[in-house]
């Protein structure tokens, strides 16, 4: 046991990054004076409260570790090689053989007595461990890139639309004009048409994180057939509003259609088209920007706020307020830089998704 001091900092659970193995925080800006298992540099963090969040941490410097953790560590094999061996799947299955429902806890009796092979070359265990590491590390620059991606993308999308004074913060160089406000209904249709079997069936809903995606991708499983009459015809390049709100989406969300040529849409949506006075791109980044919220906050029923659903007629929502650039040239450069860092970061989600696979499958086949 130990006690956290300047010299000797505390590890908790919520400093440690779950499955990735790093700390979201300095450990030496933590309070003092917390007790915990004394741990050496090399030595292993497991977490056994709830293993199923695998947090866990390779230690590269002396401290406490405060909380439900065990701390492994040997003197047969490379404290490397321990480290890759707790992320195995045949560990995983041991240690989540716990015990207790609501806060479940690794068995220490089961683990420890679980048989494992063990490569007999240490060279071997260090070669596994170092492959794994590198993959860690590979891993852990492009989350940091993706972050680094987010917050451009928030700041962008904070800088460049024009706020209450007509003027963006942040603009290209030539344009200086004062942008003009107008209604969503001067610058997009209402799109009504219906579905009446004119397309293959491909029901859309709405995700805040996805855009607008089929059902059967969005519930990951197939979605029981139903009469889709009523429902509303979308084509490529239409917008559709879902007014139900949830955690971080307090207002809903407004979608482009982008992944599919057509698909259908329950008519509780609000969908529409941007006419040739607006560029496409352009309204799909300011629908992901925040300038919207006031306005729907305006022609939203009172009480709806409460209950899950914005109740806005569609009259009220064609009648929100927008403010766009005279010139469409500045709306095209707005959106196809917004449009850049989007894509820059899908190539780095799916580097990321990448690297995760290939290391989740190393962890199935470097182990007997």
């Amino acid at each position: 046991m130990g006690v956290s001091t300047p010299a000797l900092p505390s590890v908790e659970y919520d400093d440690i990054n779950p499955g990735i193995g790093t700390l979201n925080k300095e450990p030496k800006s933590k309070g003092t004076s917390k007790r915990g298992i004394h741990f050496n540099p090399g030595d292993v963090l497991f977490g056994k409260l709830r293993p199923y969040l695998k947090n866990w941490l390779f230690a590269c410097f002396e401290g406490v570790a405060v909380g439900d953790f065990w701390v492994l560590t040997s003197s047969k094999i490379d404290h490397g090689f321990t480290y890759s061996l707790i992320q195995a799947p045949e560990f995983q299955y041991i240690a989540n053989l716990s015990s207790g429902s609501k806060m479940p806890r690794s068995d220490w009796g089961l683990v420890s007595n679980a048989r494992t092979f063990i490569p007999t070359n240490l060279s071997e265990q260090k070669s596994i461990s170092s492959v794994l590491f590198g993959l860690d590390t590979a891993i852990t620059l492009h989350e940091e890139k993706k972050h680094q991606l987010e917050r451009l993308k928030s700041a962008l999308l904070q800088k460049m639309f024009a706020d209450e004074s007509g003027y963006p913060v942040v603009r290209f160089e030539g344009f200086s004009d004062e942008w003009e406000q107008c209604k969503l209904g001067d610058v997009a249709d209402r799109v009504t048409t219906k579905n009446k079997g004119m397309v293959s069936e491909l029901p859309l809903t709405i995700s805040a994180q996805d855009g607008l995606i089929s059902q059967d991708e969005f519930f990951n499983k197939k979605v029981a057939s139903k009469d889709l009459s009523s429902y509303l015809l979308l084509h490529h390049g239409d917008f559709a509003y879902n007014k139900s709100y949830s955690n971080g989406y307090p207002f809903g969300t407004i979608k482009r259609l982008e992944k599919y040529p057509q698909g259908v849409v329950s008519s509780l949506y609000i969908a529409f088209k941007p006419n040739s006075s607006i560029s496409s791109d352009f309204m799909a980044q300011y629908y992901e920007s925040n300038n919207w919220h006031k306005e729907i906050y305006k022609c939203a029923a009172e009480g709806a706020r409460n209950h899950g659903l914005l109740n806005i007629p569609p009259s009220d929502f064609f009648a929100t307020n927008l403010n766009i650039p005279i010139t469409k040239s500045e709306q095209l450069k707005i959106g196809r830089l917004l449009n850049a860092v989007d894509h820059t970061f899908t190539l780095h989600d799916q580097k990321l998704s990448l690297l995760k696979r290939v290391k989740q499958t190393l962890l199935q086949k470097m182990f007997i």
